[in-house]
């Protein structure tokens, strides 16, 4: 049941994100991670934060499976489900970047009208959408989890790109090609950072 929003009244608290990011030393930011299943983005997000870790950053990754674990636990993969999925990790990525940590998402998220409704969450300048864009013959070829597989034997439904499209991002701020080394594409994430002045190390 929907609160009375009349009712809920904001409070503001003297220590806030500037300040937090200044005990971190560096600004909140969200990357979010988007393609195909098998494109590489939690493989990618992960050696991001490895190497953010190294540098003394402070982060931490959303990954879509593992926030069905619990989190989104309740919802399905129909479009409404992955709809309020994306709402969701959309809402805690910006308590994260409140709190000044630079937070990675690894989602498909297949919709740009939700990649935008997260990115117009944050602002701008707190949003940067990474597409790892790996072809759909390799992506099924890896098949990590047995997914296209089970799409194909009609056993998982509203499965993305079988059953289920991707709108592919028409200005992400970077593409990787996710038939590069992985070590190469995380250090292509961390110039951008460099880029935009979240990093200076």
């Amino acid at each position: 049941m929907m609160q009375d929003q009349k009712n809920i009244i904001w409070h503001s608290h003297p220590i806030n994100r500037a300040s937090r990011e200044t005990l971190h030393g560096h600004q909140g930011i969200v990357l979010w991670f988007t393609g195909l299943s098998g494109s590489g983005k939690s493989t990618i997000a992960g050696s991001v934060e490895e190497k953010l870790y190294q540098l003394g950053i402070s982060s931490y990754l959303l990954d879509g499976d593992n926030l069905r674990h619990g989190l989104c636990r309740d919802l399905g993969f129909d479009k409404p489900d992955r709809y309020e999925n994306i709402r969701r990790v959309g809402e805690v990525a910006k308590l994260m970047v409140d709190a000044g940590l630079i937070v990675l998402t690894a989602l498909i998220s297949p919709y740009r009208s939700e990649r935008q409704m997260v990115r117009e969450m944050l602002t701008e300048e707190k949003f940067l959408e990474i597409f790892v864009d790996t072809p759909f013959a390799i992506c099924e070829a890896r098949d990590p989890k047995g997914l296209y597989q089970k799409a194909r034997s009609g056993t998982v439904r509203y499965f993305t790109g079988i059953n289920s499209e991707y709108q592919i991002p028409i200005q992400p701020e970077m593409r990787l090609n996710g038939e590069y080394k992985v070590s190469h594409l995380s250090e292509q994430v961390l110039e951008l950072l460099r880029s935009k002045n979240i990093l200076t190390t």
